[in-house]
């Protein structure tokens, strides 16, 4: 039986954590004294390293050799918001139910993420029964980050899979990038932190605007019939 890979991207693709991330970019940078960045910024980074993503949003007059600093603060504001007694980072509706799709049709999964390991760890702790869906998780912490084709390969070496039998789906340009450069199958979510052209732009075979459109492809997938074309459903 030919294997069937989904890989998946975490913040915008599963999770809804466009509040978070922007609160805690806002923080760090006020407290270094520095100029937040807008959410239109910050969105625009979301996929790279924590380092590499501040180091996009601090203004050209920056001291460099702070940048560790800045990150480090960044993840204390971040754990400051996820202990408060309200905090919560939301599937997106039809996440589980996407999950589920694929897991009982057979498919393997993989989480491939921007996020560090403790951050996958903090999702699947607030979502019981989450990582229960995935057969190999990757992070910021294991390797080259997106968009180096790093991880989707990781990933699919961890289950013995081809590229030819994976696919990558993500809601922000460095997901599909990276899925590209990895020569798997990309498609794109729009209900994250990556508008539909800049997807496009960056080679999705296909982009979706929910998830019911998105398992309908994933269900109809074998890769071997796949048009270069970007189309949108």
């Amino acid at each position: 039986m030919s294997l069937k890979l989904v890989i998946w991207d975490m913040d915008g693709t599963l999770v809804d954590s466009r509040e978070v991330i922007q609160t805690a970019m806002v923080g760090a940078f006020e407290r270094h004294d520095l100029p937040p960045p807008s959410y239109e910024q910050t969105r625009k980074t979301v996929g790279l390293g924590l380092a590499e993503a501040c180091a996009q949003l601090v203004p050209e007059s920056f001291d460099m050799a702070q940048l560790p600093a800045l990150v480090e603060t960044y993840k204390q504001v971040f754990v400051e918001r996820r202990t408060e007694t309200d905090f919560v980072e939301p599937l997106y509706d039809g996440a589980v139910e996407a999950l589920t799709a694929r897991r009982d049709a057979g498919w393997l999964q993989a989480i491939a993420t921007g996020r560090a390991r403790r951050g996958i760890d903090a999702i699947c702790e607030m979502h019981p029964g989450l990582a229960d869906f995935f057969d190999t998780t990757w992070s910021a912490d294991d390797g080259p980050g997106k968009p180096n084709p790093y991880l989707v390969q990781a990933a699919m070496d961890a289950v013995g899979a081809e590229a030819s039998q994976s696919v990558m789906v993500g809601d922000a340009t460095f997901d599909i990038l990276m899925g590209r450069a990895a020569n798997v199958h990309t498609l794109g979510v729009s209900w994250g932190f990556g508008k539909s052209e800049e997807l496009a732009k960056a080679g999705a075979h296909s982009i979706h605007h929910e998830f019911e459109s998105l398992n309908t492809e994933l269900a109809g997938l074998p890769f071997a019939n796949l048009s270069p074309e970007t189309k949108e459903s």
